[in-house]
């Protein structure tokens, strides 16, 4: 294409469906980064007392969703300012370019970071069940490995077109396959505990159940989305599915900081439902029993990363472990 010369039809169309989806990607990637800041902002006002473990994965999460959102930006300014009317140099770099190339695994990196939140949170809520636990961290490495796989051959070139859809469908399904996995086995252990749960106890634990489907449906969604259209489409001139994949990191990060940052509102809904005979959450409590079996339910102040505020002289105070 010479430089001053108008585009062509398919030129027009290779840059509506191969540099579009990147500009739509930033766009998303950049508004989902402001709601993450306010997230942030939110858990840093109400858990300063949380353990040194769950805000170290916060402040991980706060560094690598800003460089991937640095990322994002940066890739787009050279595409659309850099290589500006250099249509095919701008089409190439998402063969030949690292930092481009890379793009699907950086996003990848950030929903396995968030996944392993999960699984501990999992963890705790099964009772330490390793065979669910382990099968699902085993679905989600293969996951990772495949993009791995699928970032070398986009390296190739477009002739290695049909081996990068594969092994993106393998990633993208198997992403969302260990996402359901989760989803799932969360539900059923809360509905375990639930059937024997005292009414106040089977409120929160219902509260929890919504929770658990809430945060994994955006993320479960846009993944669902992106597999869909990698397979539609396989690259070779529309790469619709990259803006999905853009904001899917976001989503992931997302779906996190509203887990934790839910707790205070579990904390309030269960001290309104106690308030007759318990006083404050976590005060003078015993341990959660079933009527007429004696056999200890799951405690449900144990669902996220410890929360203790040690103003308190109490031991027993609100704890929600994940």
């Amino acid at each position: 294409m010479a430089p001053d010369a108008p585009l062509t039809y398919e030129e027009r169309q290779l840059s509506i469906f191969i540099l579009g989806p990147w500009m739509i990607g930033c766009f998303l990637d950049l508004l989902l980064q402001g709601i993450l800041f306010g997230q942030f902002s939110e858990y840093l006002n109400s858990y300063p007392s949380d353990t040194i473990g769950t805000r170290l994965a916060v402040a991980g999460l706060v560094i690598i969703t800003t460089l991937k959102s640095a990322h994002t930006f940066g890739s787009t300014w050279i595409l659309f300012v850099l290589h500006f009317k250099d249509l095919d140099g701008a089409i190439a770099l998402n063969y030949t370019a690292w930092w481009l190339t890379g793009s699907g695994l950086m996003v990848a990196s950030i929903g396995i970071y968030v996944q392993i939140f999960f699984c501990h949170r999992l963890w705790i809520i099964s009772k330490k069940n390793k065979w669910i636990v382990s099968t699902i961290l085993g679905v989600l490495l293969f996951a990772y490995v495949s993009c791995c796989v699928a970032t070398f051959y986009i390296s190739e070139g477009v002739s290695a077109g049909p081996h990068i859809a594969t092994w993106f469908a393998a990633h993208l399904s198997s992403v969302f396959a260990g996402d359901f996995l989760i989803t799932l086995s969360t539900a059923y252990f809360l509905l375990q505990s639930r059937k024997e749960a005292l009414p106040p106890t089977a409120g929160v634990i219902n509260a929890l159940l919504r929770l658990t489907f809430q945060t994994a449906a955006p993320a479960a969604l846009c993944a669902m989305l992106n597999l869909v259209f990698s397979q539609i489409y396989k690259g070779q001139n529309k790469l619709i599915s990259t803006a999905f994949n853009q904001g899917l990191a976001k989503l992931y990060a997302f779906s996190m900081m509203w887990t934790l940052n839910a707790r205070s509102e579990l904390r309030r809904n269960f001290n309104h439902g106690n308030d007759s005979s318990a006083g404050s959450f976590g005060r003078r409590m015993t341990p959660l029993t079933s009527s007429g079996t004696g056999k200890t339910l799951l405690d449900v102040r144990r669902m996220f990363h410890n929360t203790v505020d040690h103003t308190k002289s109490d031991a027993n105070d609100f704890k929600l472990v994940g």
